[in-house]
């Protein structure tokens, strides 16, 4: 995995007098501007901010939460961010190649339950 972080601390002064749209928190603007190389899924031979990464299916909805929750509060650094994301991403992925999705245009196999012969509920 290849990591790329580009350090731009360029403030334009049109973005601070409330015409438009609300200024991005300086950790939000940190992760779209750090890029990791991932190479599985839709991701593969793509450089992905780790925004993009975590607003993408392969993290749930939960840990995205308490991910951006983590590190905003300054608990996790962003190179466990990083980390976490990226391993989170590979592994998504590579259990959706292992367990490809039953086509949509045919019924699912589920057992049947059988009703040849009924249990009894009493031992008589």
């Amino acid at each position: 995995i290849t990591v790329k972080s580009s350090n731009q601390d360029t403030v334009t002064a049109a973005g601070e007098e409330g015409d438009g749209p609300p200024k991005e928190e300086p950790w939000e603007t940190t992760l779209k501007t750090t890029v990791v190389n991932i190479e599985v899924g839709e991701f593969q031979g793509h450089k992905v901010s780790l925004w993009d990464l975590l607003h993408s299916h392969y993290i749930p909805k939960e840990n995205r939460k308490e991910l951006l929750e983590l590190y905003e509060a300054g608990e996790l650094t962003l190179e466990q961010v990083k980390t976490v994301v990226s391993t989170i991403v590979t592994r998504a992925a590579a259990a959706e190649r292992a367990e490809p999705a039953a086509p949509v245009n045919e019924p699912k196999a589920e057992p049947a339950a059988t009703e040849a012969e009924p249990t009894p509920l009493h031992g008589d």
